[in-house]
């Protein structure tokens, strides 16, 4: 079966776990499903948070020296860290970046999971992750990195779906591009140019710099999300507020 390049998973990075983690589900109105005790060997600590088929994962350092620890250190807390699609073949995207001049950083290979991540300073603006789970074509089937049972914990009360990460960059349209000849997906050009993937789109707007900035929700309605954000004190603008470094975006 040919599986099509999807979306699987959005990373972000904060100093402490908590409250993070916590706040994104309790402001969303959705459920904690896993914390990976593989993150341990990178000196992590983790929080999953199902988003109907897509993760939102936070991770957070727990000693000195990590990369997720660096990130929030040369970004300020400002920006996502990782941006995870699956696909047939990591390893097959993992050489097409290559022969681009994009770094493999890390290989993850513990059947029946494997993922490819790329070099983030190659990358621009974030890590770009390929992964695959063998005899799992279900989007809803085994996925390891959040643990047996986490569809058991997919709300759709408040949440619906992630359905679309923002990317900045004071050249948009070449990093639209960039990204579009490492994922094999065409950019749709526009106002606001963007590669549009089967379950979310992934857009390029200007900014200062390269950077994750915002993930976009459909939600059932903005009110009372808006409202649990303002009584945790988080910056609202709008129909969006600002939690670990990115701005969440509410539609209906």
């Amino acid at each position: 079966m040919t599986l099509l390049t999807r979306l699987r998973q959005v990373c972000l990075v904060a100093a402490k776990i908590e409250p993070v983690g916590g706040d994104i589900a309790e402001v969303m109105g959705l459920n904690i499903c896993y914390r990976d005790p593989n993150v341990g060997r990178f000196g992590l600590e983790n929080v999953l948070i199902p988003v109907d088929s897509v993760l939102l994962e936070v991770v957070a350092p727990i000693r000195e020296g990590t990369a997720a620890g660096r990130f929030v250190e040369k970004t300020q807390g400002r920006g996502g860290y990782m941006a995870i699609l699956s696909c047939n073949d990591p390893r097959e995207r993992g050489r097409n970046a290559e022969a681009m001049g994009v770094r493999t950083a890390h290989l993850i290979d513990r059947p029946p999971y494997l993922g490819v991540q790329l070099h983030p300073r190659d990358c621009r603006g974030a890590f770009i992750e390929f992964n695959h789970t063998a005899g799992s074509d279900n989007i809803f089937g085994p996925y390891p990195p959040a643990g047996p049972d986490w569809h058991k914990a997919v709300r759709r009360d408040s949440t619906q779906a992630l359905t679309a990460i923002t990317m900045e960059s004071s050249d948009p349209a070449s990093l639209a591009q960039h990204w579009s000849r490492i994922i094999g997906s065409p950019v749709i050009d526009g106002a606001v140019p963007e590669i549009r993937l089967p379950n979310a789109a992934i857009r390029f707007v200007k900014g200062a710099a390269d950077l994750m900035s915002g993930l976009t929700f459909k939600v059932n309605d903005p009110a009372p999300i808006l409202a649990r954000a303002k009584a945790k004190g988080l910056h609202v603008n709008g129909n969006a507020f600002r939690l670990c470094g990115v701005d969440f975006e509410l539609t209906g």
